[in-house]
């Protein structure tokens, strides 16, 4: 977790808040907010719901904070990826969802400045977070560093791990996946895309594949993004390599749909391969979101448009 946010967050500024809403009982959970058999792991919470959904869960298993809103494309890209882990987790840590636009004070009291943002609270505080849409395998590896470091001091992670264990016999990894995010974990993303490309090679179909391989491309650049690409490529509105770069710090930086117009107006001026290797950058970020996400379709109606 950041210096500037350790420390600095005081959870019970919503309890006076909570205390006097119309408060109602965390859902298919004991009042203690102690995670039960049928509790669901993915929960929505609210300024008013905030104390006993999050603060008093945490004292049982850590409670990841998803810090989200309708308007936000990597937001769409992240949260279904928190909520199968959470899923997959059968009780050891709890997601919870905060739409930012109507509970503004959650985020006040973060001091969020972009979202996605996910934060990680254990016993009433906060202990890890991390901004913007990350792949899946860096997430997965962020979760399990947290139970390992919390198993000892909240009682509930460890009673949810025996109840899984106990119930159902976890499926092999797949040796080519591991690989992959092992490469990933290493910051190794040329090994990380060739593993996933030769996961597709054997598996053309392989859309857990095909998903990584996307994310893993992105990562690699936006690691490398310069904000200073943007004020470049406003300066030389014909240098291709320069909308590309700037593309990507926009989208870096969670400016969606400008990274997505820059590419469409690039796509306008140019022809020939230089139109090809525009219109297939932007086709490499669609990949990056949800297929029904509201700015991808509007970014493909506008590159058809610019197209035909």
């Amino acid at each position: 977790m950041s210096a500037a946010m350790a420390g600095a967050v005081d959870l019970s500024a919503l309890k006076n808040k909570a205390d006097t809403a119309n408060r109602a009982p965390a859902p298919g959970g004991s009042p203690d907010g102690e995670p039960a058999d049928g509790t669901p792991v993915v929960i929505d919470v609210t300024e008013a719901t905030f104390q006993a959904e999050v603060v008093d869960r945490s004292m049982q298993v850590p409670v990841v904070v998803d810090l989200w809103a309708e308007w936000c494309g990597p937001c769409k890209q992240l949260s279904p990826v928190l909520e199968r882990l959470a899923q997959e987790g059968g009780g050891s840590w709890v997601l919870a969802k905060v739409d930012v636009d109507a509970n503004p004070r959650i985020a006040q009291l973060f001091q969020v400045q972009s979202i996605p943002t996910v934060i990680a609270i254990a016993g009433g505080q906060p202990v890890e977070a991390f901004a913007g849409a990350q792949p899946e395998p860096q997430i997965r590896q962020w979760i399990t560093a947290l139970l390992d470091a919390l198993r000892e001091q909240l009682p509930g992670i460890r009673a949810a791990e025996q109840g899984a264990g106990d119930a159902v016999e976890e499926e092999p990894e797949d040796p080519r996946f591991t690989a992959a995010e092992d490469a990933l974990e290493s910051g190794d993303f040329a090994a990380a895309e060739a593993a996933y490309q030769q996961i597709l090679e054997a598996e053309p179909g392989n859309e857990q594949a095909k998903a990584a391989l996307a994310q893993v491309r992105f990562a690699a650049r936006a690691e490398n993004a310069d904000p200073a690409a943007v004020e470049r490529a406003d300066a030389a509105p014909d240098d291709v390599d320069a909308q590309l770069a700037a593309s990507d710090a926009e989208l870096a930086a969670q400016r969606v749909e400008a990274a997505f117009d820059r590419l469409v107006r690039a796509v306008k001026r140019t022809s020939g391969e230089d139109r090809n290797r525009v219109r297939q950058h932007l086709i490499d970020m669609f990949e990056l979101f949800p297929a029904d996400d509201p700015q991808v379709i509007a970014g493909r109606r506008a590159l058809a448009s610019a197209l035909f």
